[in-house]
């Protein structure tokens, strides 16, 4: 397949599944995942790369204004800093589910937490989109998904998309002026040869780019849905896209090696790296959690 000569890998790191990258502005660095890999990438603006071991699966972070992160986990929701080890559960809505952990999550326009649940297995439709609060409430806003992605939001985040890998679709809901979720509407709808939507990110124009699993890409659709360009990546499985620099001009991608035979990693030998891409559009700067 034709690889786009804009995309470059920054940071070869082998991730099993490289997951939930997030631009930390007042720092100046991409953060991003390794979730089956139990670990915490850091790549500085300045090319300087580090990593911390994580007692649990992560499945996104986000900046706080206070600093550290808040965290999708395998046990919750959570105040973390890798930097000093520091953990603390503040919500465990699916105590319930042991087969249950949290996957991707984002930030809104309001400096919300969105995140989503998904069974582990990959086997029941027993994920569910929650929203955390400010004040750390967490309330659950939608159910019945097996592989819970995204969510991203409109510029002026009065729109929400979130995925379902699994059923290869994207969602759209309306956030009304109190914040409060609609219901969920088909925004997109994939199929056989398209591969899996997975973590996505919204630019500046409104359009959302999102990263397709076994579909060796990242696409672009416009806010009424249509495909405006594609990014053709030199691995298989990139897993998630945010913007990141000082002015927010690159795009970020995240990828995966796991369950790659010998054959494939031979292939894609920066299989669950970092990569780049120059998209000629400016994302949006993010809200911190001020919880």
């Amino acid at each position: 397949m034709p690889v786009d000569s804009n995309v470059k890998c920054v940071a070869d790191v082998h991730a099993l599944l490289g997951e939930g990258p997030v631009w930390v502005a007042r720092e100046e660095a991409l953060y991003w995942l390794d979730i089956k890999g139990r670990k915490i990438f850091r790549l500085a603006d300045d090319g300087t790369l580090g990593h911390w071991p994580t007692s649990r699966r992560v499945g996104s972070l986000a900046p706080r204004k206070n600093g550290a992160f808040i965290a999708g986990t395998e046990d919750g929701v959570a105040i973390i800093d890798p930097a000093s080890d520091r953990f603390y559960l503040i919500a465990n809505p699916e105590e319930h589910l042991p087969g249950n952990r949290f996957n991707d999550g984002k930030l809104d326009r309001r400096g919300r937490f969105w995140a989503g649940t998904m069974d582990d297995s990959e086997r029941e439709a027993a994920g569910t989109l929650y929203c955390i609060d400010v004040d750390q409430s967490c309330v659950a806003i939608d159910t019945g998904y097996k592989v819970t992605n995204g969510p991203a939001f409109s510029p002026a985040g009065d729109i929400m998309y979130h995925n379902d890998s699994a059923a290869q679709v994207t969602y759209a809901f309306d956030i009304g002026p109190d914040g409060k979720a609609g219901a969920r509407r088909t925004f997109l709808q994939f199929g056989g040869g398209d591969g899996f939507p997975d973590g996505m990110t919204v630019d500046s124009e409104g359009c959302l780019w999102i990263a397709f699993w076994d579909g060796w890409c990242v696409r672009r659709y416009s806010p009424a849905g249509e495909w405006l360009q594609t990014v053709e990546m030199p691995v298989a499985r990139p897993t998630s896209c945010t913007f990141g620099g000082r002015d927010l001009e690159r795009l970020y991608i995240t990828s995966a090696s796991i369950g790659l035979d010998e054959s494939a990693r031979e292939m894609q030998p920066n299989a669950g790296g970092l990569f780049i891409f120059s998209p000629g559009v400016r994302g949006l700067a993010d809200v911190p959690y001020a919880g």
